[in-house]
């Protein structure tokens, strides 16, 4: 029986080259190529209608019921300070001659010279106290009429304060069929005197807009029924 022509053993490797081939390195051969993490075939892309990722979408603001957006807390604080540095300027405008007044009226008494040639001993309440009494009396006065100008005639007319309208803010009514009256800016400006005599009360009346829903309103807008929102100019 003719014997079957013997091979030598292939190496351990693989298989022995072909001619004129070169040795496949050592070692284990897999049978494919595995595509490597995040390979993308040439020519591939994400279809053109595909956006990306959704992105956050910030809530829309509360409107008011005529559909104007609420004023913020940040905003009203702001318009609040600018409306009180008004009024210090304003208050330091009517000391100057309150001071002055007072000391016209009181100084010449207490340095009149008796005939023996001494000065009197002042009367402490009718030289010293009544006199400063009536001059803040004056200026109080004086300071509401400038209040009730700014915060009522102006607030009647334009909806705005000089703080407001530095803050782009404008007081409107609740019923958006109606327009700020006198009545209603009165009311405002009856409720925040009020607030400022009553320890606490002007806290608890600003920050009232806080957890008010849904028009964010402070007490003396609840009174006068108006809201505060932000416009453009």
């Amino acid at each position: 029986m003719t014997q079957p022509p013997s091979y030598p053993t292939p190496p351990v490797g693989g298989p022995p080259p072909a001619t004129g081939g070169v040795a496949p390195p050592p070692g284990p051969h897999p049978q494919g190529y595995a595509l490597p993490p995040q390979y993308a075939p040439p020519g591939y892309g994400p279809p053109p209608w595909y956006a990306g990722p959704p992105r956050p979408v910030a809530p829309p603001p509360t409107l008011s019921p005529g559909g104007q957006p609420l004023a913020s807390f940040t905003d009203r604080l702001l318009a609040t300070l600018i409306d009180a540095a008004v009024f210090m300027v304003i208050g330091m405008v009517l000391a100057v001659p309150a001071v002055i007044i007072y000391l016209a009226v009181v100084m010449p008494d207490l340095l009149q010279v008796a005939p023996d040639g001494t000065l009197p001993e002042p009367d402490f309440v009718r030289d010293l106290l009544l006199p400063m009494l009536w001059i803040d009396l004056g200026a109080v006065a004086i300071s509401l009429v400038i209040g009730y100008v700014y915060y009522v005639e102006m607030m009647f007319k334009t909806g705005q304060t000089f703080g407001k309208k530095s803050m782009k803010l404008r007081v409107v009514p609740l019923d958006p069929a109606r327009t700020l009256d006198r009545r209603a800016a009165a009311k405002r400006y009856l409720v925040q005197q009020v607030a400022g005599l009553i320890p606490g009360l002007s806290y608890l009346n600003g920050l009232w807009q806080l957890w008010d829903k849904p028009w964010q309103q402070c007490l003396h807008d609840k009174f006068a029924a108006t809201v505060v929102v932000k416009v453009s100019q």
